[in-house]
């Protein structure tokens, strides 16, 4: 099982109790009314999907029910960092291993 840390109450706690809410930093259109119908289709529906490294938001759902940010490493499912909705897309990433264990 993935423990998550969460940014606001400071504890790694089991998966079970977070959701994903998708893409993490997505700019909005700042006149979604006036946007055709295939670029709305592009931003609500067409998410990147990278080997790698991603950004998403995650909610704790049985806990503080807030929005944070996750940066994953979706080759390994490994959780890099969190922190606080809001807060700018960090820049320095903690090293991390390429190294996938067997269990």
């Amino acid at each position: 099982m993935l423990l998550i840390r969460c940014p606001y109450c400071e504890e790694e706690r089991p998966e079970l109790e977070f959701r994903n809410a998708g893409e993490a930093h997505i700019a909005r259109s700042a006149n979604m009314a006036g946007e055709s119908d295939d670029d709305f289709e592009k931003f609500f529906f067409i998410r990147s999907n990278p080997k790698g490294i991603i950004y998403e938001r995650w909610r704790h759902m049985h806990g503080c029910a807030r929005f944070f940010n996750a940066v994953r490493d979706t080759v390994t499912d490994k959780f890099i960092m969190t922190y606080k909705a809001g807060e700018p897309k960090p820049s320095n990433l903690p090293k991390i291993s390429n190294e996938v264990v067997a269990k």
